[in-house]
């Protein structure tokens, strides 16, 4: 019997806009009224690399920068995840057949757009069945292995893109400022998955932050980091009233790194998993200078009217459990 699947909107890397603020964020599918988060069932994960519209580099090159993209999230060594390399395709992305496919197309008509993740999803179970990535060849691009000026480096991208296959939304732990001339560069990322890209030339994005590596394994844990890992969960009410989509940012004290995630219920309630056991500094805050749909549907209403506000106590983090609810109360601005 053929299974029903279903197609899911694109996440894309764009070149430049509004200036995020911290968190990384999953997907999520909604099978039998159930939300369930986007992620394959077994690894390794399967992948060609199509030999379709290739101008800059070439196929063995494509292969090898992407190879080594797929090796760096697999060798998180609190994840679980793995990947294989199926072989060379005239297939390109975005076919719906079965097998994710990853290679360059040509869109000049998405000027903003270096590349973009589209799903294909088991309506039954919502694993992912496919993933396919395009790099847009209207762009210049490079792998080289010290970046080239003025072209952008395939292998940060691909790194931000494989995390997109793998089931990561996007983290806004990053800083960007404004250009003479108008839009924006990033001047610093604490995470691969921050939604703008760095300047073209730049090889920043080759390396996972801690971000990252909290939200591969919260996906994917390794089993024994699974039974020692802890977490921390709450709600954070305005009014006493629970509010949807803010930023919950945890600051590990001991070893200085940020781990984010959001408010993604009616009730105000979030969950920061996967962390190394410890004392932590919790903040709320509103994404007010974010562009909200690159990370929430627009048809959700994204409360923003209140002030950055720290827990009332440092959060203890124990080994394999949890903090206990931790309420924070948020006033407006």
């Amino acid at each position: 019997m053929r299974r029903p699947l279903a197609a899911i909107a694109a996440a894309a890397l764009v070149v430049a806009q509004a200036q995020p603020a911290l968190a990384y964020l999953k997907f999520g599918v909604t099978v039998g009224g159930q939300l369930v988060t986007l992620k394959w069932a077994q690894t390794p994960v399967r992948y060609a690399v199509s030999n379709q519209g290739i101008t800059d580099i070439g196929v063995a090159e494509l292969q090898a920068a992407l190879d080594r993209a797929f090796t760096t999230w697999q060798a998180v060594p609190t994840s679980s995840i793995s990947y294989q390399f199926g072989g060379i395709t005239a297939a390109v992305p975005g076919r719906d057949d079965g097998v994710s496919t990853l290679g360059f197309q040509n869109r000049p008509d998405l000027d903003r757009v270096l590349a973009s993740t589209s799903f294909l999803v088991d309506r039954v179970t919502g694993a992912l069945v496919e993933s396919d990535i395009f790099f847009n060849s209207a762009f210049p691009w490079s792998v080289d292995s010290g970046g080239v000026t003025g072209r952008f480096d395939l292998e940060s991208v691909a790194l931000h893109e494989i995390g997109h296959l793998s089931g990561l939304g996007h983290s806004a732990l990053g800083e960007t400022e404004l250009r003479e001339g108008g839009g924006r560069r990033v001047v610093s990322a604490e995470a691969v998955m921050f939604p703008v890209a760095f300047a073209a030339g730049s090889i920043a994005g080759r390396t996972l932050k801690a971000d990252d590596i909290t939200g591969i394994t919260d996906l994917y844990p390794e089993a024994d980091f699974a039974r020692t890992s802890g977490s921390i969960s709450g709600r954070l009410t305005k009014d006493d009233q629970p509010i949807f989509g803010a930023h919950v940012v945890a600051f590990d004290v001991a070893r200085g790194s940020l781990v984010g995630s959001f408010t993604l219920n009616d009730r105000g309630q979030f969950s920061i998993g996967s962390l190394t056991q410890g004392l932590y500094i919790l903040r709320a805050e509103p994404i007010d200078d974010a562009e909200l749909d690159s990370f929430f549907d627009a048809s959700q209403h994204v409360d923003i009217d209140f002030r950055v506000t720290f827990a009332d106590r440092v959060v203890v983090v124990p080994r394999g459990g949890d903090s206990g609810e931790i309420v924070v109360k948020v006033v407006r601005k």
